[in-house]
């Protein structure tokens, strides 16, 4: 197979006294390809395109869903794919607000009110409704000698393959001493996959392909295999001849197809309702293709899916960044490449949506499917930063189909512009949450994403597209702070709850890292508005001057003004030690004292409950550490020992068992590694997150450096 080497406009530096050369990023690639030998329910790998992902057992299929439900499940999930069960009882939206008294104003906020009884059940249905769907499970139906299913322990010699470097998956087995061998492929450009299978147990009708569709649990957690019961959805063969067909699902007034190709004749029944049995009589190949509306046009071969997979595959790695450690002596070299390599291809399957994904991407539901705009940046912004904004811009663009829906937010609530939603849906819909209606940081990221998007390409252009959503944004930011006439300043609260979630929004006031990230955001907005020829907005430049510090006390930062004992109270030492980042993801400002925030961090360090934490905690953590010239602490933070900072041999980061993945984990741990690699703006020193002791062999390209 051919390899890659290719110089990419940038840096290429080297930790060594190593002559500088191009990486050979096909090698670096594919020694980090996942390969599975046994059967595991984590061990799950998926194929997908950015908005469609295809996750498949060992035998290159959903065979076993059953399996892997409390594992990595057996997901088939798009962009488009979404249901609501039917509002029989008219809930309003209105229904779910309840009116706060804060800072002398009457505010109304969309929480989870437990009485009277029905907005309790309007919540709970704006919770569940609209969520995603899982659209089906193609797997084998195998049969034994003795006539029985052969279940997943009678799967041996397990020998599969994810060549990452084309997206091809091969898989290989024995049932009873006979092989089974499938290549899979998903297609790049529509919602599909392709398949080529051999094996003797297809002409003895032995081996056949399970077309099942499954019925939406509306719990939190939706893995996909629920049956559910059969009359409250409907199933219909269309178009079906020997070679080609679809079937058409029906849920309530959601409609979809999957429409099928084979290479040879195939007998397809109706086995009970829902499910489906495909048999060939020898090796074929055939493609699945899930479609909101029925294509006229033929569904891709094989052919056309590989080559379409080829491609795409080709050119991602090719183009963006490229990091090499080989050479290096620390062992924790070659598991932090492999996480590397892995979550560059994890986020591309998942995160690469016109959409901003939810935390668990395209694999199943979690939070009924929605996405949370305070994760957008730690599932987006590592594009930018790799050398391929192009896709973080697909999500960004969002924000223009859902700005009403933020701008009447503000206006319910007596503030000016735009206030982003935080768990929402596609359409920009707020769902009730106690705790994400007073979050506030996800607020700023639509600036920094904006603001990467013109910094990679410092284009006019760029500041034409995005000046609305940003002047928005800010105009919320500059009315949301109230002025407190005894101190002479703005402060951030009361009613909000900061990124470490145990605080309680009606006494929270003035969190660290949201002052921090109020003060650069509004600092971006006036700078797009001198590029673009426009006076500065008086009223940003006094809420940038005088908010209020960042609370601090026995040298070290606290969380929030409102808890001075942060760090002493155990209720506060848990989740994410979010005032760091006031220095991580951000830049130095003339508020920050580096030696009140080394002490914030080496304190963080002895207090902390790490059980609670979250898995782009760790990545927060290094960029804090790299920053504050700590290498040894940053590489000891990415690998630092807690469950939640586990990356399972797919790649993916586990929380518990509930999120089995957790993307914003492994974008947080590229976003970490572009800056402890390409460093930041105004950083003098060569891979600032790696120490200069000879142990690390950094070799990387194609990176850029963070704010």
């Amino acid at each position: 197979m051919k390899k890659w080497i290719l110089i990419v406009a940038g840096s290429i530096v080297v930790n060594s006294c190593i002559a500088q050369q191009a990486i050979d990023r096909h090698a670096v690639v594919a020694r980090n390809d996942p390969h599975n030998e046994k059967a595991d329910p984590l061990s799950s790998l998926s194929l997908g395109n950015g908005h469609f992902a295809f996750t498949v057992d060992v035998t290159g299929l959903q065979s076993f869903p059953a399996y892997y439900e409390k594992g990595v499940p057996l997901g088939t999930q798009s962009e488009w794919g979404w249901h609501s069960f039917p509002n029989t009882e008219n809930y309003k939206r209105e229904e779910t607000l309840k009116e706060y008294e804060l800072n002398g104003k009457k505010i109304t906020y969309c929480v989870q009110v437990k009485e009277p009884e029905r907005s309790r059940k309007a919540v709970d249905y704006f919770r569940v409704n609209p969520h995603r769907l899982q659209l089906g499970n193609i797997g084998f139906e195998i049969t034994k000698k003795d006539g029985t299913l052969a279940t997943i322990d009678d799967i041996k010699d397990i020998d599969q393959h994810l060549y990452l470097d084309i997206g091809q998956m091969v898989s290989k087995f024995t049932v009873e001493g006979m092989g089974v061998r499938i290549v899979t492929y998903a297609h790049q450009q529509q919602d599909g996959i392709s398949i080529h299978v051999t094996s003797p147990l297809l002409k003895e009708k032995r081996l056949s392909i399970k077309l099942n569709f499954p019925y939406p649990t509306g719990d939190f957690k939706d893995v996909g295999t629920f049956e559910g019961d059969s009359n409250r959805h409907q199933t219909a063969l269309i178009k079906s001849t020997e070679m080609t067909g679809a079937v058409r699902h029906t849920l309530d007034t959601t409609n979809y197809f999957v429409q099928y190709r084979f290479n040879r004749t195939v007998s397809i029944t109706e086995r009970r309702k829902h499910d489906y049995i495909i048999q060939p009589d020898d090796n074929f190949e055939a493609s699945f293709f899930f479609t909101p509306v029925l294509k006229k046009e033929p569904i891709p071969s094989m052919d056309q899916t590989f080559s379409s997979s080829k491609h795409m595959w080709q050119e991602f790695w090719r183009s963006g960044g490229a990091i090499d450690f080989s050479g290096s002596t620390d062992i924790r070299a070659k598991e932090l490449e492999r996480r590397i390599v892995l979550s560059q291809y994890l986020t591309r399957i998942q995160c690469a949506s016109d959409f901003p994904p939810q935390e668990t991407g395209l694999t199943y539901n979690s939070w009924y499917g929605k996405p949370h705009l305070e994760m957008h940046w730690w599932h987006a912004v590592h594009y930018a930063l790799w050398g391929r904004p192009e896709l973080m811009e697909k999500s960004l663009d969002w924000y223009f189909n859902v700005a009403n829906g933020a701008r009447d937010i503000a206006k319910r609530q007596g503030f000016e512009g735009l206030r982003w939603q935080k768990m929402t849906d596609h359409d920009g819909k707020e769902a009730p949450s106690s705790v994400g209606a007073f979050l506030i940081w996800q607020e700023p990221h639509l600036i920094y994403m904006a603001e990467l998007a013109y910094r990679a390409k410092k284009d006019k252009k760029i500041l034409q597209k995005y000046k609305d959503l940003v002047f928005g944004t800010a105009t919320f930011m500059a009315s949301f702070p109230t002025w407190d006439s005894v101190n002479k300043r703005y402060n951030l609260g009361k009613g909000l709850i900061p990124a470490q979630e145990c605080f309680d929004a009606v006494k929270t006031f003035n969190p660290t890292y949201e002052l921090a990230y109020w003060q650069w955001a509004l600092t971006v907005a006036q700078q797009w508005r001198e590029r673009l020829g426009m006076p500065r907005e008086k009223k940003w430049d006094n809420i940038i001057k005088n908010l209020a510090k960042w609370p601090q006390a026995n040298g070290v930062y606290l969380a929030t003004e409102s808890t001075p004992d942060c760090y002493t109270n155990e209720r506060y030492i848990t989740d994410h030690p979010a005032v760091l980042g006031a220095y991580s993801t951000l830049p130095a400002c003339n508020r920050l004292d580096t030696t009140v925030m080394k002490n914030t961090y080496n304190t963080i360090l002895k207090v902390w409950k790490w059980e609670t934490t979250w898995g782009w905690d760790f990545p927060l953590m290094a960029m804090t550490a790299t920053r504050l010239h700590m290498p040894d602490k940053a590489l000891d933070a990415l690998f630092m020992p807690v469950k939640t900072n586990t990356y399972l041999p797919n790649g993916h980061n586990y929380q518990d068992d509930r999120l089995t993945i957790y993307l914003p984990g492994n974008g947080g741990l590229l976003s970490a590694i572009a800056m402890m690699c390409a460093g930041y703006d105004n950083n003098k020193t060569d891979n600032p997150g790696f120490p200069k002791d000879g142990t690390w062999k950094v070799k990387w390209e194609g990176l850029k450096p963070m704010f």
